[in-house]
């Protein structure tokens, strides 16, 4: 026992250490803008840039409208695979992965050539970057929705469930979901770091989103992209924070279905 402690903690240190050293490293870099001395200069040059806020805002906007699109396309979709359609789910594990084959360049090109040309003419709308940005997600929102769904017997609360004379939407909404509040919580971390720093969509649909900001600013500074980082680091799990405080509250059971009926 005390020889798995020790390479236990062992491990944990080690990876702390590749994490936060790092951090360390670029957080010493931003407060050297001023020579000689330790400074806030180049975090308060970006905090007067109004930029900075503009597109925060929008990355974090359509980090939201991602996320609530993610939901509703992988919640219903996992849930009737593992209830009605288990030999399926090869086959839908493999559409979800399909954003680690195909480059993010590709798919943004698709996205033009497909919905540049009446009837369909989006390239134009925010509605485009967010299903890019769904398509990218696909595989850490599924694989967390996934795994949820395996932790629960499904089949014996959609049963209980429609004994009580709920229907599909009710099941859906008050008895699967509330037991897969943390894998949701999980999948939406992942998918509001993946919007906030994404560049190739965002980038070549044209949209004022902040990973080209943040490309953009290391092209023309040197410590302000490190104060940036930084920021967009904090602000980042200040976000998380607040999606963990509004789906915070008790895990859903099998007593939900009494108030189904």
């Amino acid at each position: 026992m005390g020889g798995r402690r020790f390479w236990s903690w062992l491990w944990i240190t080690l990876g702390a250490l590749y994490f936060l050293v790092p951090l360390y490293a670029t957080l010493h870099f931003s407060l050297q803008a001023k020579r000689g001395t330790l400074s806030l200069l180049a975090y308060q040059n970006v905090l007067a840039d109004p930029q900075f806020y503009r597109t925060f805002a929008f990355s974090l906007q359509m980090a939201a409208a991602t996320i609530v699109t993610g939901i509703v396309l992988i919640v219903p979709t996992a849930y009737w695979v593992h209830l009605r359609l288990p030999k399926l789910r090869p086959a839908v594990e493999l559409i979800t992965l399909m954003p680690f084959v195909i480059p993010a360049v590709v798919l943004v090109f698709g996205l033009i050539r497909a919905y540049s040309r009446p009837p369909l003419l989006l390239v134009s709308s925010p509605a485009l970057l967010v299903a890019g940005y769904t398509v990218l997600s696909l595989p850490y929102m599924y694989r967390a929705v996934d795994t949820g769904l395996r932790a629960v017997d499904v089949r014996t609360l959609t049963e209980a469930a429609q004994s009580l004379g709920a229907g599909w939407p009710t099941i859906l909404w008050r008895v699967i979901l509330p037991n897969l509040r943390v894998a949701v919580l999980s999948g939406s971390f992942l998918t509001l770091a993946i919007v906030v720093g994404e560049f190739t969509l965002a980038a070549l649909l044209a949209w004022p989103a902040f990973g080209p900001y943040m490309a953009l600013l290391g092209q023309n500074r040197a410590y302000e992209p490190a104060a940036l980082a930084i920021m967009s680091f904090g602000l980042t799990w200040l976000a998380m924070g607040v999606i963990l405080w509004i789906g915070r509250g008790r895990q859903g059971g099998p007593s939900e279905l009494s108030g189904t009926h």
